[in-house]
């Protein structure tokens, strides 16, 4: 496809009783969230993006985070099966909106995978297992994929929700993290630390150019210093939720930084 789509959901209204496991409760300002929440969705359309908006689900907390129920591969679109029960209502409105963007639509046979745990470099997909991804999930997804030549290689995640908040790659394919949350570092061929816990997420949003966290400075000045162009959003309501810059968006690619979608 030629254009870049980018499928959002806006903050409920409950978001503030969105889901927490590694981190202690914090409170919510929805009005504050949803105004971060534009700021992020205008940082995607300025850096080229197609905004989709598709609909609400106001009894789901955490729909907000729309990646965790679909990853795309191509022209494929797999829908997940989250691991969290509160999570399943939001995967099935998300079919046609898919379909609509020019996508083959499957869904997994078994297990529990959310999307969050999958992080692609170039034709290898590496998926997070822990407490939201089992590894009935896993093979459910390396049978849709790995027909269409993607290699599937599970690697454990405890200290964190997902697997991309530990790690995500930059545009080169190298994976970046910050140390004391990624369980083995060395199970990556090029892995590079990051002293900010944030600065572990990147959206590749062109060739040379990154979506972050505001929250992580450093790390934004340290790939501007090597070349990148970041844009930097604020999404602290959504960091009191276990939320990155990640999981607030799918991304259909339509060409310039091919397989290595996130």
């Amino acid at each position: 496809m030629a254009v870049s789509i980018a499928l959002v959901r806006a903050p409920g209204p409950r978001l503030a009783e969105g889901l927490v496991t590694h981190i202690e409760r914090a409170e919510v300002d929805l009005a504050v969230a949803r105004s971060q929440w534009g700021d992020y969705v205008d940082a995607l359309r300025t850096s080229g993006w197609v905004i989709e908006e598709v609909d609400g689900i106001d009894e789901c907390p955490d729909a907000v985070f729309i990646e965790d129920a679909v990853v795309v591969f191509g022209e494929q679109a797999v829908l997940t099966r989250p691991g969290a029960t509160s999570r399943v209502a939001e995967v099935a409105g998300l079919r046609l909106p898919l379909a609509e963007c020019g996508l083959d639509v499957v869904e997994l046979s078994a297990g529990t995978l959310d999307g969050g745990d999958v992080l692609k470099i170039g034709s290898e997909v590496w998926v997070g297992v822990g407490g939201r991804t089992n590894a009935m999930g896993v093979a459910s997804l390396a049978s849709l994929v790995e027909p269409y030549g993607w290699t599937v290689r599970p690697v454990a995640v405890t200290k964190v929700l997902h697997l991309k908040s530990a790690v995500t790659a930059l545009p080169d394919g190298t994976v970046i993290g910050f140390p004391p949350l990624v369980d083995d570092p060395a199970v990556f061929q090029r892995f590079r630390a990051v002293e900010e816990e944030s600065g572990s997420h990147v959206v590749i949003t062109g060739p040379d150019r990154l979506l972050m966290a505001a929250s992580a400075p450093r790390t934004a000045a340290m790939l501007r210093a090597e070349g990148y162009e970041v844009d930097v959003v604020d999404i602290s309501e959504f960091e009191k939720l276990e939320g990155c810059v990640t999981c607030l968006s799918i991304r259909i690619r339509g060409g310039g930084t091919g397989s290595l979608t996130k």
